[in-house]
């Protein structure tokens, strides 16, 4: 086993292909500690050069009513009237905490959907 830190894409790609032969090797193995390693390794490079943006709060919650077939009125006991939730979805209106706190007990949003 003989692994260097990933500094390029070229690198990058070298180790996803070795991952690939190594899928699926026997943990406590020395093929299987080599594929443990590269994927961290990978991971880290992955953080740093794709970051994933931070989800917007109000598509979070609009995915949420689409999967769950909920509609505005049932947002109500988590963000109040009409006008305000059709501020909310508009972005016309941010979030206050006790909303983000009711939509997660009440919806099981987690938090970090719903603070930017």
């Amino acid at each position: 086993m003989n692994l260097k830190p990933i500094k390029n894409k070229t690198h990058y790609n070298q180790a996803l292909e070795r991952i690939n032969e190594l899928w699926g090797a026997k943990r406590n193995t020395e093929e299987g500690d080599e594929l443990d390693v590269l994927v961290l390794l990978v991971e880290k490079y992955e953080e740093e050069h794709y970051p994933i943006p931070p989800s917007d709060p109000v598509e979070a919650i609009k995915f949420l009513m689409e999967q769950k077939g909920l509609t505005r009125k049932d947002l109500e006991p988590y963000l109040g009237t009409r006008a305000r939730i059709s501020e909310v979805l508009n972005k016309k209106r941010n979030l206050t905490l006790p909303m983000i706190k009711k939509l997660h007990e009440g919806l099981n949003i987690p938090y970090d959907c719903l603070i930017v």
